[in-house]
């Protein structure tokens, strides 16, 4: 698949002002006492972050395409009262791969069954890949417990989150030795039926294609600058000491995406990428 190293493309939009802003366009605290970022020199923190939402929301449209045609063909399955198997997912098989064709950003695009949900088989990833001739390829993986050491995926972020939360993730940057053994995120979303859940629809980034995509807008900002997933994982960074990957603590940020609101926390000041779960963090030092 051909990829690109330009910076991601204009604003999605921008976070909506709210009260309590100072005339010098300072963080400052509005009701509820959460900071607000949105004025003055923040504004440039607010527009990046607002085009890395808008890069990764492009990657979320395929986990959700995926998503859909997985939720639609497992439910007809089992309105004819029958358990799904893996021949029954060949059918996500052209979206897939014209997902894989069309988003730059995606290594790999599938769907992932929780265990147990198909009747031929204990576990299972229809999961396919891109490579830089556009050729598409099949993952083919051993995920007998017997003798593979990758057998059991439900402990990592991209399956735990959303079947956890229910809702959408971003997980790593992490090597993925599943699929890849590249350094990678992973965003990835619940499929249910009927609120059961089944799986998940998920997407792979090379983290070299995100970084170079998403640095020249972190050097754009005045302070040393890392996107943050909601566990802390630093995803892409300007600060030598919290490079991508590192685990960054201190601030909640898994609450700054809830409320969806920046906030500042000691020296840093904290604007969720609006729309997916990364928060951009930059050092007012």
């Amino acid at each position: 698949m051909r990829r690109s190293t330009a910076p991601f493309g204009p604003a999605a939009g921008t976070l909506d002002a709210a009260a309590g802003k100072d005339a010098a366009g300072e963080c400052t605290s509005g009701e509820d006492g959460a900071a607000d970022c949105t004025t003055g020199e923040y504004a440039a923190e607010t527009d990046v972050a607002a085009r890395v939402g808008g890069a990764l929301e492009a990657v979320f449209d395929a986990v959700a395409q995926t998503r859909a045609d997985t939720t639609a063909l497992l439910a007809r399955v089992i309105a004819e009262g029958r358990r799904p198997v893996t021949a029954d997912l060949a059918a996500l098989r052209p979206g897939l791969h014209l997902r894989l064709a069309r988003q730059e950003l995606v290594s790999g695009v599938g769907f992932v069954a929780a265990p147990g949900v198909l009747a031929d088989v204990p576990a299972w990833l229809e999961w396919w890949q891109g490579d830089a001739g556009r050729d598409v390829r099949p993952l083919l993986l051993d995920l007998d417990p017997r003798t593979s050491a990758y057998s059991d995926y439900t402990h990592w972020d991209w399956f735990a989150l959303p079947r956890d939360t229910g809702r959408r993730a971003v997980a790593g940057p992490y090597v993925d030795y599943l699929c890849s053994d590249e350094y990678s995120l992973t965003l990835s979303a619940p499929v249910e039926v009927a609120g059961r859940f089944l799986g998940v629809a998920a997407a792979d980034v090379y983290l070299r294609h995100f970084e170079a995509a998403a640095l020249p807008l972190l050097r754009e900002l005045s302070g040393p600058a890392r996107l943050v997933n909601a566990r802390g994982r630093v995803a892409a960074s300007t600060d030598p000491g919290q490079l991508a990957g590192a685990l960054a603590k201190g601030p909640d940020f898994a609450s700054v995406l809830t409320t969806g609101r920046p906030d500042v926390v000691g020296r840093l000041r904290l604007t969720p990428c609006r729309g997916v779960p990364l928060v951009l963090a930059v050092d007012r030092r």
